[in-house]
């Protein structure tokens, strides 16, 4: 239970990070809504961590909490064309999910 609350707040992270990043493009009343994602979504994260942390060793959790955060962000916005998908990207996004899933077999 403890790796998959691990994953899901790393999947927060990544929404927490593209709600920031539409906060800082939004103007007046329309930054509301991001910054409210943005500050549930970063508490449900770190939240997550913390429970997971308690049974998966704190720098494999962190690692991996961090990992699947990268990846995730990064094909989001690969997908909403703010970054290009360049070979280079895709391969060392494509070896941080390889190291994020060698974590978990190791542990």
């Amino acid at each position: 239970m403890s790796w998959f609350i691990l994953i899901f707040s790393g999947a927060l992270e990544a929404v927490w990070a593209a709600a920031l990043h539409r906060t800082s493009q939004a103007r007046g009343r329309r930054r509301i809504a991001p910054g409210l994602l943005f500050l549930v979504s970063l508490m449900a994260s770190t939240a997550g961590l913390t429970i997971a942390m308690q049974s998966i060793p704190t720098g494999t959790a962190y690692a991996v909490w961090v990992g699947v955060g990268v990846v995730l962000t990064s094909a989001y916005a690969i997908v909403t064309k703010v970054e290009r998908p360049t070979a280079a990207r895709l391969l060392l996004l494509g070896g941080i999910a390889a190291c994020v899933v060698g974590l978990k077999v190791v542990a």
